[in-house]
């Protein structure tokens, strides 16, 4: 009976153990410090962007429609709303994207942060803000939608 209770006591400390390990694994991966929004202009894809545990940093974005990738930015473009709102300590963490030509009718944008960690090693993708919907028509022009 010691045994099976020596047993079973091992193997809950050692699922803590992975469970812990795991736990840190994600949050040095994915962490949950950045944030930002993104919209559909009549010139292209416009927001924000910041790293809350490091908010004077300026965050490396990425813009993806219909689930390709199109273009690389930093966010260091002005925003004063965003100082304003309290999220970041100074006006300087905008960023907009000039579309590429796209064939008419309705498109899905997403904006993620590039997160590096491992010392460069590992770079991961986080969605900011929700999947923006708009429409182009025949001139390329752009327009919001639902």
């Amino acid at each position: 009976m010691r045994l099976v209770h020596a047993l079973l006591g091992k193997s809950i400390a050692e699922t803590i153990l992975l469970g812990g390990l795991a736990i840190s694994f994600f949050f040095v991966a994915f962490p949950p410090h950045f944030r930002g929004w993104g919209e559909a202009t009549p010139q292209g894809i416009a927001g924000w962007a910041i790293n809350s545990s490091a908010p004077g940093q300026r965050v490396q974005v990425q813009l993806f429609i219909d689930d390709r990738f199109v273009s690389s930015a930093v966010a260091n473009t002005y925003r004063p709303d965003v100082r304003e709102a309290g999220w970041a300590p100074d006006d300087w963490h905008g960023y907009s994207f000039v579309l590429p030509s796209l064939p008419a009718g309705p498109h899905i944008a997403r904006i993620y942060a590039l997160h590096e960690s491992g010392g460069g090693a590992r770079q991961t993708l986080l969605l900011l803000g929700d999947p923006i919907h708009f429409v182009t028509d025949q001139s390329g022009a752009i327009s919001a939608s639902k």
